[in-house]
């Protein structure tokens, strides 16, 4: 019975999460958005084709119609309220009537941060990924850290998540490269860095790699110079209470944000 309740809980707990991220991965339905311009078509009717811009409050002008507020809808959803309009006005029986998205400007996402080139842009599909907006946007910068925040609405609820960019292919976890929706924001901040002087060849700055050692930090920096010593390597840290401490660590341990590492010199 045991073996039964805990298989239950296991099955129940794998379809909470494939559940969970095959909703993150939904393709997010287009919805029309102020700027965007749209060819609206009647069939049997070209008269009333229109070539228009949905406006800044959501709404089109639109032949025997007048203003109709489409900003929000879906396309299909946009469709039916101008055919329900053109049918309660007694002017056509039965229209059919077809929106097509000429331009994209109402649906945007906003890269910011640590990228080539942070900006707005318009997604060109109803599936366009993270990865592929970080793309667009000139890719992770030098000092980009490796992790991206993707903030929005989702069915109208605020939507956040963060996201190992390089783990998603490192690690096979492309279920993470999330469908991205107007209004998004992706957010990529500056990598942790860690700082290094004394008796190095290159003092200065550095971006900590991933599961970086002291001694790899090191080695970063171009090594020791003639008169430095690993065993007089120390780390000024901030430790509890926000206090720097200055300790002698192994070198083999892992360097932590905002490190400082001071290589003194040998005394023989």
């Amino acid at each position: 019975m045991k073996n039964i309740l805990i298989a239950a809980a296991l099955a129940f707990l794998a379809a909470t999460f494939t559940t969970g991220a095959a909703a993150q991965n939904k393709p997010v339905e287009y919805r029309l958005g102020d700027g965007d311009s749209i060819r609206v078509l009647v069939f049997q009717n070209p008269e009333l084709t229109l070539e228009t811009r949905v406006t800044e409050s959501g709404t089109i002008t639109y032949p025997l119609i007048g203003n109709l507020a489409i900003g929000g809808m879906t396309i299909p959803g946009a469709e039916q309220a101008i055919a329900k309009a053109l049918s309660d006005g007694g002017f056509i029986q039965r229209p059919q009537v077809n929106i097509v998205l000429l331009q994209n400007r109402g649906n945007q996402v906003s890269v910011l941060g640590q990228v080539g080139r942070p900006g707005r842009y318009a997604l060109e599909t109803f599936t366009t990924r993270l990865s592929e907006m970080i793309a667009i946007a000139g890719g992770i910068g030098p000092i980009g850290a490796d992790t991206a925040i993707v903030t929005g609405m989702r069915e109208g609820k605020p939507f956040r998540m963060e996201i190992d960019i390089a783990g998603m292919f490192l690690n096979n976890h492309l279920q993470d490269d999330v469908v991205v929706a107007g209004g998004d924001v992706i957010f990529i901040q500056r990598q942790p860095m860690y700082y290094i002087y004394g008796q190095v060849q290159r003092a200065g700055s550095f971006r900590i790699e991933r599961n970086m050692t002291i001694r790899q930090a090191l080695a970063s920096s171009g090594g020791l110079t003639a008169r430095g010593t690993e065993r007089r390597l120390g780390v000024y840290r901030r430790g509890i209470n926000d206090r720097i401490e200055f300790l002698i660590t192994d070198m083999n341990e892992s360097v932590r944000a905002n490190d400082v590492l001071y290589v003194r010199e040998s005394l023989f």
